[in-house]
């Protein structure tokens, strides 16, 4: 190579140095920045918000001024379990359940026709006793003619001392021999009354007015007092008085002081949920349950249903004063953190919409609401500020 050529080659460091234009790299920067904001609240708008859900339901008034709650059943007051008094053979049954009887109505009867038989012979033996008695009071006339004519005679002198005594005696005898015949028929009739007793005790009859709830035999098993065997039946229906149902409640004893006699209470029963009756407490059992600390508190109806049965499970709702006429049917509620500000905003296929809503009474846990809702309408709870009308929401698991 040439010595020219090399001096091309070499770099002139006198020449002065090229000015290099502004840069374009902090523009760039911020264009990305804002294109990143711009695509993440898009993405961000586009993604479901996950909300916390409830449902309007129907709410009764009696929530906002429950003392307190209890559970119990439905029992009768009067209730017995009608057995025979003797034992022997159920010979006939003429109820059965949900049977009505009448008080003293015969209900049942065992076999008797052996008491009968007694009965028949005890009869005979008071018209035996009775027969003796006229057979003495006719000896007895005849012994006293006796002893008025030998004194007659005596007076005459025609008989001895001794004839007038023995016919004396012989009058005696016979008043005496009525008087044991008297003494045997009353104790025939004592016999008769007890066979009749005892005929009567075979008859089993309703000891009052009620209803048939349960039937513990039938035709053919031996029924007795005290069920000695494990094929006898101690009783032969159980019956009860439906007039007299009330509610056995527990109540706690820590509760107590929120409780009393005379407090109007409302009573809802499991198997009749859209029932609501009124009531009130008649008196409290002074004994406390010491394996569950609870005091069963009576219940009285002041409302009837013919559809109330014995141990039906009911809840008792004890109330701080009576319900009145408007306070009888039930109400929308909805939780109160849905409420803000006059708006709610209602779940709807997975879309949030804003309504205004109309609030009224604090129903309990609820609040009443009065308009712009529909029972089974799903609303937000605690909405948060990012949640906008039309926004998609989706419901948090629990």
């Amino acid at each position: 190579m040439s010595q020219d050529a090399l001096e091309t080659l070499k770099i002139d460091r006198s020449a002065p140095a090229r000015k290099r234009g502004p840069s374009r790299k902090p523009w760039f920067v911020g264009a990305l920045v804002v294109a990143l904001v711009a695509a993440g609240f898009a993405l961000s708008s586009r993604q479901a918000l996950e909300v916390e859900t409830a449902r309007v339901a129907q709410a009764w008034p009696s929530q906002g001024i429950t003392a307190l709650n209890a559970t119990g059943y439905v029992v009768a007051d009067t209730k017995a379990s009608v057995a025979s008094k003797t034992t022997g053979r159920l010979e006939w049954l003429g109820v059965r359940e949900g049977s009505p009887v009448r008080a003293g109505e015969v209900i049942a009867r065992m076999e008797n026709a052996d008491i009968r038989a007694q009965l028949a012979q005890r009869e005979a033996d008071v018209e035996s006793a009775r027969a003796r008695v006229k057979q003495g009071e006719a000896e007895q006339m005849d012994a006293d003619f006796n002893l008025k004519r030998q004194q007659d005679l005596k007076a005459q002198g025609f008989v001895a001392q001794a004839a007038v005594d023995a016919a004396q005696n012989r009058a005696q005898q016979a008043r005496a021999t009525i008087a044991a015949q008297q003494a045997a028929v009353r104790a025939s009739l004592a016999a008769v009354a007890e066979i009749r007793v005892t005929l009567d005790n075979s008859v089993i009859r309703a000891p009052f007015a009620g209803v048939v709830l349960t039937k513990q035999a039938d035709v053919g098993d031996v029924v007795t007092p005290l069920s000695a065997s494990s094929n006898s039946k101690a009783a032969v229906v159980t019956m009860a008085d439906l007039s007299t149902l009330e509610i056995e409640a527990d109540v706690s004893e820590t509760n107590l002081a929120r409780a009393r006699v005379d407090q109007p209470v409302e009573i809802q029963l499991d198997a009749l949920p859209e029932l609501r009756l009124l009531g009130r407490v008649s008196r409290i059992v002074p004994t406390v349950d010491r394996s569950k600390a609870t005091v069963k508190f009576k219940i009285r109806f002041d409302e009837k249903d013919a559809r109330v049965l014995p141990d039906m499970s009911a809840r008792v709702a004890f109330l701080e004063r009576p319900l009145r006429p408007d306070e009888r049917t039930p109400r929308l509620a909805v939780n109160p953190a849905a409420v803000v500000e006059g708006k709610v905003f209602v779940f709807r296929d997975g879309i949030a919409r804003t309504l205004p809503v109309s609030t009224g009474d604090r129903l309990g846990d609820l609040i009443e609401v009065k308009s712009g809702l529909q029972a089974g309408d799903i609303v937000i709870l605690n909405p948060s500020a990012r949640l906008q009308d039309g926004g998609k929401v989706v419901e948090k698991k629990s």
